[in-house]
């Protein structure tokens, strides 16, 4: 009997936790510099530094527009890294912007205001011409 009753039981639970799991917007806006693959791999990097946030869950990722994508910026993102002493000359860069919320007073909140949305928050990345993407900076600009 309790064995059976595992088994309906079972299935219940791993619905209820796969429920838990939030689910991420993105937006890849309109492009005529970026494929939806160069932009997935883009977010890809995001979501990887994203994830080691702890407590902090992600709501969306919105690509901001190919106007980001400009001579100033591509100068910042070469700029950054000379400073870290990377050996690149990027001649790409791609800009997001995500929400997200952070934990909860007490249950790793960190640098972050506790149980706070944030909103606006910038993804910046580069990469030289067919190389992968870099993740140079984020952060409220």
């Amino acid at each position: 009997m309790k064995r059976f009753l595992c088994f309906l039981l079972l299935p219940a639970l791993l619905l209820g936790l796969m429920g838990c799991k939030s689910q991420v917007t993105i937006d890849y806006g309109t492009s005529t510099l970026y494929t939806k693959a160069d932009m997935d791999e883009a977010i890809q990097l995001i979501r990887q530094e994203f994830d080691t946030w702890k407590g902090c869950e992600l709501h969306s990722i919105r690509y901001t527009s190919d106007e980001n994508c400009n001579d100033k910026n591509l100068s910042w993102m070469n700029e950054l890294a000379a400073a870290r002493g990377q050996d690149a000359t990027f001649t790409q860069c791609i800009f997001f912007e995500s929400s997200f919320h952070s934990p909860k007073k007490g249950e790793d909140a960190g640098a972050w205001n506790p149980d706070e949305e944030y909103t606006g928050w910038q993804w910046c990345l580069a990469r030289t011409e067919g190389g992968p993407w870099k993740l140079m900076t984020w952060g409220y600009g």
